[in-house]
C-alpha cells in the first residue's frame, strides 16, 4: 500500500527536479554543513531543493539575505532560533529541526510569527537503540576498566511481540522496574514530564549493583547507591573539565553521538527537506510540531 507520506515524498522529489536554480526558495543553514565531511556531502540534498545561505554569509550582509530566507535547517540547535534573528526574517515559513527533541524551540513565540516547526520522528530510533545497547554492554563488561560483569535482568518497555522474542516481561510500575533491574536504560524526549525523571528517590530504589544507562547523580555513584552509569547525554553539555563525573571510574561517557551515523543523518536530512519543502509550498506538512 502506498502511504500519503510516500506520495508526498515522491511529489517533492519530482517537483524539485523541475525547479530552476533561480526559483529555489532560500534556506538558512549553519557552517557545520560545509565544515564536516559527511554533512558537506549531505548538503547536496538541500541544494537540490533550496538555495542555501550559511549563517556566516547571512551575518556579512543581513539586509540582502533576510528578505529571501523562507526556511531554517537546524542541526544540533544551530543556527540558534534567537528571537532577534526570527523577527528579522519577514519571509520565514518554517524551521526544519533535525531530530525529535524541540525543547530548544519556543513554539508559542515561533507560532506567533506565523512560522511552522517540524521535526524528524522515528529517524533516530535504530541508532539510539544501538548506542544504548553499546553503552550497556561496555559498562557490563567494564571495557573501560578491563574487567567482566554478567547481566541478570533488563527492564524493557516495548510491544508484546518484541517482549516474547527476547524473553522479556513488561513492567508497568517504574518503582518495581528500578528495584528489579540490573540495568536501567532511559531513552526519552526531554519534556516537562521527563525532566528529572531519575532523582535521588529513584536511585535509592535501585540495586547497589545496578547500572543506569543515562544521566545519574554523582552522589549515588560515589556512595555506591548504584554501581555505574553509562551516559551519552549529560547536563550541562559539554561537561566542564573539572566536573566530578569525569573523574569517576564507574562512569562511561560518550559525547552525545547516539544518532551520529551517516545513514541516520542522511535520512534525517531527507525528512527535513520534505518538511521544509511542504511548508514553503503550502502543502500538508508531514511532521509539524504544534504547541501543546
Amino acid at each position: 500500500m502506498i502511504t500519503c507520506k510516500r506520495v508526498l515524498s515522491y511529489f517533492i522529489l519530482l517537483s524539485s527536479t523541475q525547479v530552476m536554480e533561480e526559483d529555489k526558495p532560500c534556506a538558512l543553514i549553519s557552517e557545520a554543513w560545509s565544515e564536516h565531511a559527511y554533512l558537506k556531502e549531505l548538503s547536496d540534498l538541500l541544494k537540490q531543493h533550496f538555495h542555501t545561505i550559511s549563517y556566516r554569509e547571512f551575518l556579512q550582509n543581513p539586509a540582502l539575505h533576510a528578505p529571501k530566507i523562507q526556511a531554517i535547517f537546524m542541526l544540533a540547535q544551530s543556527p540558534a532560533a534567537e528571537p532577534s534573528l526570527l523577527r528579522s526574517l519577514p519571509s520565514l515559513k518554517v524551521i526544519a529541526n533535525g531530530g525529535v527533541g524541540i525543547n530548544h524551540l519556543d513554539l508559542l513565540f515561533i507560532g506567533s510569527l506565523g512560522v511552522k516547526v517540524t521535526n524528524t520522528p522515528g529517524v533516530v530510533s535504530d541508532a539510539t537503540a544501538d548506542i544504548g545497547m553499546g553503552l550497556l554492554l561496555a559498562s557490563a563488561r567494564k571495557i573501560h576498566q578491563h574487567m567482566n560483569q554478567g547481566i541478570c535482568t533488563f527492564g524493557i518497555n516495548e510491544a508484546h511481540p518484541l517482549e516474547r522474542a527476547v524473553g522479556a516481561t513488561y513492567c508497568e510500575n517504574m518503582d518495581d522496574l528500578l528495584r528489579r533491574s540490573d540495568f536501567v536504560m532511559l531513552a526519552v524526549n526531554l519534556t516537562p514530564e521527563t525532566t528529572g525523571l531519575i532523582g535521588q528517590r529513584e536511585l535509592s530504589l535501585m540495586k547497589p549493583t545496578a547500572t543506569l544507562v543515562n544521566d545519574a547523580l554523582v552522589k549515588a555513584l560515589q556512595s555506591g547507591t548504584i554501581h555505574a552509569a553509562a551516559l551519552d547525554v549529560t547536563h550541562p553539555e559539554p561537561l566542564p573539565r573539572d566536573h566530578p563525573l569525569l573523574g569517576l571510574p564507574n562512569v562511561l561517557i560518550t559525547p552525545h553521538v547516539g544518532t551520529d551515523t551517516y545513514q541516520t543523518t542522511r535520512r534525517m536530512v531527507e525528512v527535513m527537506v520534505e518538511n521544509a519543502w511542504a511548508a514553503v509550498n503550502g502543502l500538508p506538512i508531514p511532521n509539524e510540531m504544534k504547541p501543546q
